[in-house]
């Protein structure tokens, strides 16, 4: 746990509602009985710096045998980050990774030319009466050099993870650099992302060294230049401009995001991203034909008995 300086406003006011190029609503989906916010990709905004998927999931109580099956499915050119509030996931992918996940940890999947992986409440968890989820799940797209990069995972604990304080508020970096601090997870291009919670009245300056940056409110709210913001609404900043967020009157708890743009649009297809139609296609191809053994894709060695197949008219997240 460190203070640093750096986290507290240095002016009494910084920003004004003209500083937000972007408000975003999502749109709640239940899932049977799963409710899932997709900010990103918007509308009118497909990415925030490399982020170009963030979806909250839940909060989410789940009695008796529930959970979530999230079955395996295939990913190219992005990194999954999987951050929790509540709640646990266990991962299983074609690397061979079985790895838990719980609240404060990261886990970082790198997609690179193709990986696979599932996600699911674990037997442990189902065997209680009683369980929750809640938490955020992103995708980064890569930097087109990195695009065909062998797939990777890493998972660090909360304890790994940088823990900042100020007067009024507790902020943990899971990815890349900000307010002096850099997130032991290895990037491949600069970004921030971070969670962030604040009491009542407390004051946030967002980081000033990122070209984009943005704000999820995911519980209470944050006032900027005067204006309410609630929970579940996604602010995007124009660049350059110095930014302070205040928490309302029930305090909040945030999702910081941006980093630097990549030198490109990317073209979505179902789970892949690509810098080119042309990589989409290829995976689709590849995933479709479903040769496992011998194939681009392979599937998980200890949760290999079902996959999701892709679907019969294009859509984004699995």
């Amino acid at each position: 746990m460190s203070w640093m300086p750096d986290i507290e406003p240095k002016c009494p006011e910084a920003g004004s509602i003209d500083d937000i190029e972007t408000l975003i609503v999502p749109r709640a989906r239940d899932l049977g009985g799963f409710e899932v916010r997709r900010a990103l990709p918007a509308p009118k905004r497909q990415m925030v710096g490399p982020f170009i998927f963030f979806d909250q999931m839940g909060p989410a109580e789940f009695i008796d045998e529930g959970g979530i099956d999230v079955r395996p499915h295939p990913h190219i050119g992005l990194a999954t980050v999987t951050y929790l509030y509540q709640g646990e996931f266990q991962h299983r992918d074609s690397l061979g990774t079985n790895q838990m996940i719980y609240p404060g940890e990261v886990n970082w999947m790198v997609a690179g030319n193709g990986v696979t992986h599932s996600e699911r409440t674990s037997a442990h968890t189902r065997a209680q009466p009683h369980h929750s989820l809640f938490g955020i799940q992103t995708w980064v797209a890569l930097p087109e050099a990195d695009e065909d990069r062998p797939a990777t995972f890493e998972h660090q604990d909360k304890d790994a993870l940088p823990f900042i304080t100020g007067e009024g508020k507790q902020v943990r970096l899971i990815l890349g650099n900000a307010w002096g601090e850099r997130a032991p997870v290895k990037t491949f291009s600069e970004m921030f992302y971070a969670d962030a919670v604040l009491l009542a009245g407390a004051r946030l300056p967002l980081p000033d060294n990122h070209e984009d940056r943005g704000i999820y409110v995911t519980e209470g709210s944050v006032l900027i230049a005067g204006q309410e913001f609630e929970a579940g609404q996604m602010m995007v900043f124009r660049p350059g401009d110095p930014i302070t967020v205040t928490a309302g009157e029930r305090g909040a708890r945030l999702m910081l995001l941006g980093g630097e743009t990549l030198n490109g649009p990317r073209y979505i297809s179902w789970n892949f991203v690509a810098s080119s139609k042309e990589k989409l296609d290829a995976a689709k191809e590849a995933w479709i034909k479903g040769d496992f053994e011998h194939g681009r894709f392979r599937l998980p060695p200890d949760d290999n008995a079902e996959f999701i197949p892709f679907p019969a008219i294009g859509s984004s997240g699995h």
